[in-house]
């Protein structure tokens, strides 16, 4: 910390006199910008959107699609996503999203990130989903949120959640994140929380985040592990005032998936999901 030495002329310049004694008044700093107050919102008991996969097949169309292609994502990932059912199934009560080793499009792995964009957008709410995480080193799963519009520009202006996030090497810990311009993992100041969650990858447990227009906060197994508050500050760091969409994908490799290692041996590697919940925020 620097401490700074103002001279009374400098003084003066900002109050008129202080120094000498006179009683001249000084303009009022600002306000102080802060974030809005906690209502306390509470949500709906019904879901507003929901998906219990009770069918067989592909998911269903009308609430999801898929993101396609072998890009990297951002992350230089190794997988190649597709809408096959070879990587994306509903059987048995349960969607199974199922990272394998064969080659596509010049890639050595195939997946599904399946998204609910144009077919399930929300602006604030109750997100709940019940899993079970992929094993073994170099799966990286998620259970996340975009934004739909884009309105304060690309990625990370426009924010994102992490609902779940998680990292085959590091088999039981699980990570709930926001990312905003201010707060993103590339300048190390992300807003995160971890957890040790015994067997995450041999059990179903459930991830959830409440969004309201005064903080995101994270759950697994209805226990509080996370909070990122509204500051106030404008869209660089809460962008979180527009809609967003769901994704379910399980990576493979990758700047952070793949940061120890991929053991090929592991595959086929699957994210098990039992339900996807949403529900509406009661309007205060």
């Amino acid at each position: 910390m620097k401490l700074l030495t103002v001279s009374c002329t400098a003084l003066l310049a900002l109050s008129f006199g202080a120094c000498s004694g006179q009683k001249t008044p000084v303009s009022p700093a600002p306000p102080v910008t802060s974030g809005p107050k906690d209502l306390s919102w509470t949500f709906e008991k019904t879901p507003v959107w929901a998906d219990e996969f009770d069918y067989t097949g592909l998911p269903d169309a009308k609430k999801w699609g898929y993101d396609l292609g072998g890009s990297g994502w951002g992350n230089n990932e190794l997988q190649y996503y597709t809408d096959s059912e070879n990587n994306a199934r509903v059987a048995n009560g349960k969607l199974t999203i199922t990272a394998r080793k064969e080659s596509k499009e010049g890639k050595d792995y195939t997946s599904a990130r399946l998204v609910s964009k144009g077919k399930g957008d929300f602006l604030y709410g109750r997100f709940e989903i019940n899993a079970k995480l992929p094993a073994g080193r170099g799966t990286w799963p998620a259970i996340w949120m975009l934004p739909t519009d884009w309105a304060y520009g690309g990625w990370p202006n426009s924010g994102e959640i992490d609902i779940m996030e998680h990292v085959g090497y590091d088999p039981n810990v699980v990570h709930i994140t926001t990312h905003t311009l201010a707060y993103y993992f590339k300048i190390n100041t992300q807003k995160t929380a971890t957890r040790t969650i015994d067997r995450a990858t041999e059990d179903f447990h459930r991830y959830r985040v409440d969004w309201t227009p005064y903080a995101i906060r994270g759950y697994i197994d209805d226990e509080f592990i996370f909070e990122f508050v509204n500051e106030g500050k404008g869209s660089a760091v809460w962008p979180f005032d527009k809609r967003f969409h769901l994704l379910l994908n399980v990576a493979v490799g990758g700047d952070w998936g793949g940061a120890k290692g991929v053991d090929p041996t592991i595959f086929p590697a699957a994210m098990e999901v039992d339900y996807v919940r949403v529900y509406k925020m009661i309007e205060k």
